[in-house]
């Protein structure tokens, strides 16, 4: 574990370097504030954004249909440079910076990824701040021993701290109808949705198995499981609390085996684009003839994958280095390509805006009960919460989901 004076800091740190300060050679590439203004204004063709700029004066953008509305005040003229420049790790740092602020940011991101289509490239990065981000995450690409250090720099902060606001289970990936509020139970009826995919194996592989409660779920359903994962903390965690399973560490492309089901949840978009196929090699090549796997995954809309994928976004530099969403069709086309037969997606994105809301909820408390653990330092927290606020935006307003697929490997396979 990092020293206590310490923790988070690989992932600011990591964000730090996309920093860019907008000054004059900013304002060479970045439209006149006026007409920014007016560009977001059109490209708003559903909702609505209240504005008060730095100078007191209001404006009304959008408002032609109804959707997201949101109030935002902009203290500084700054924050649009940098949103114009370096697109959402822009939005981050003016953020950072005070240079502007929201009551229900939620609302304000939502509004933006609802109109991504007519907003075009407004609010992404251009230019200088596009080439040296992608080159940036290129860095992070999930090289065995890059991946390692991206997955100790988010998953290794502590479990002291992910348990100060995840549930008891500490699931750390969308649970499955929230519209109850126990997020407990609906993690666990996550798992019975899983379950109900694979039925009841007998041998089970879990490929990034979290803090192992999935893993236990399938054992004490008379399954044998074998669950891999990369993060020391998690096993700590796991191999205390959930003594039936054999947890490794291990890196999914070293697992060689023959399993009667495998099950994945939220890891496949800390791979990256270019091990997509490593991944479905995995599953293809461990599976039994006639096996099952079932994959939890985070996906971008196809029709703004290649926009997104062209440079880094606000996570990828400071939350999960390396990572990468998914595009359904690419992974299917790749899943198919293996003799894998993709069956019974299920797509629940409000379920996942509803599983953030409730982190968000649950860390707000423990930060004003100082129940954190020490070490975080406020603009840590403030990060994190930024981060948690900044997902349910995207899965409200439609530009991201998570699903949930069975992938048959035939009899012959």
């Amino acid at each position: 574990m990092q020293a206590q004076d310490e923790r988070g800091g690989m992932l600011l740190e990591s964000g730090r370097r996309y920093a860019a300060e907008p000054g004059f050679v900013a304002r060479l590439f970045t439209p006149a504030t006026n007409r920014l203004l007016e560009i977001i204004d059109r490209g708003l063709e559903r909702g609505t954004l209240h504005g008060t700029l730095p100078d007191g004066s209001r404006c009304t953008l959008g408002g032609r249909a109804p959707g997201f509305e949101c109030d935002v005040t902009l203290h500084d003229w700054r924050a649009l440079l940098r949103i114009a420049t370096n697109g959402s790790i822009g939005l981050y740092q003016a953020w950072e910076a005070a240079e502007w602020s929201s009551p229900d940011p939620v609302n304000f991101f939502a509004l933006f990824v609802a109109n991504s289509d007519s907003l075009g490239d407004t609010a992404r990065a251009k230019g200088p701040w596009r080439w040296a981000a992608r080159a940036l995450h290129a860095l992070n690409r999930n090289t065995k021993a890059q991946a390692e250090k991206n997955i100790h720099a988010h998953y290794d902060l502590g479990n002291d701290f992910y348990a100060a606001w995840l549930d008891p289970t500490m699931s750390y990936s969308s649970a499955y109808q929230t519209d109850g509020g126990d997020l407990e139970a609906a993690q666990r009826r996550k798992w019975d949705r899983l379950s109900q995919r694979l039925g009841s194996p007998e041998g089970l592989l879990e490929i990034g198995c979290g803090w192992g409660a999935l893993s236990a779920h399938f054992a004490q359903n008379g399954a044998r499981v074998d669950a891999i994962s990369l993060s020391d903390e998690q096993l700590d965690w796991a191999r205390m609390h959930h003594p039936g399973v054999q947890f490794l560490k291990q890196d999914y492309r070293d697992t060689a085996g023959q399993f009667d089901a495998i099950v994945s949840v939220e890891m496949v978009e800390a791979l990256g684009r270019e091990y997509w196929p490593t991944f479905m090699d995995c599953i293809a090549r461990n599976l039994k003839p006639g096996g099952k796997a079932a994959i939890q995954f985070i996906a971008m809309r196809d029709d703004l994958f290649d926009a997104y994928a062209r440079s880094a976004d606000f996570i990828q530099a400071y939350v999960f280095p390396g990572g990468l969403l998914i595009r359904t069709s690419e992974f299917r086309q790749l899943a198919e390509a293996r003799g894998l037969v993709w069956t019974d997606q299920e797509d629940f994105a409000l379920d996942y805006a509803e599983t953030l809301k409730i982190w968000r909820e649950r860390f707000d408390a423990a930060a004003i009960a100082n129940q954190l653990p020490s070490g975080f330092d406020g603009r840590f927290r403030d990060l994190w919460r930024f981060y948690l606020m900044y997902c349910e935006g995207g899965f409200r307003g439609g530009g991201i989901t998570v699903s949930q697929v069975t992938l048959v490997k035939g009899q012959t396979g």
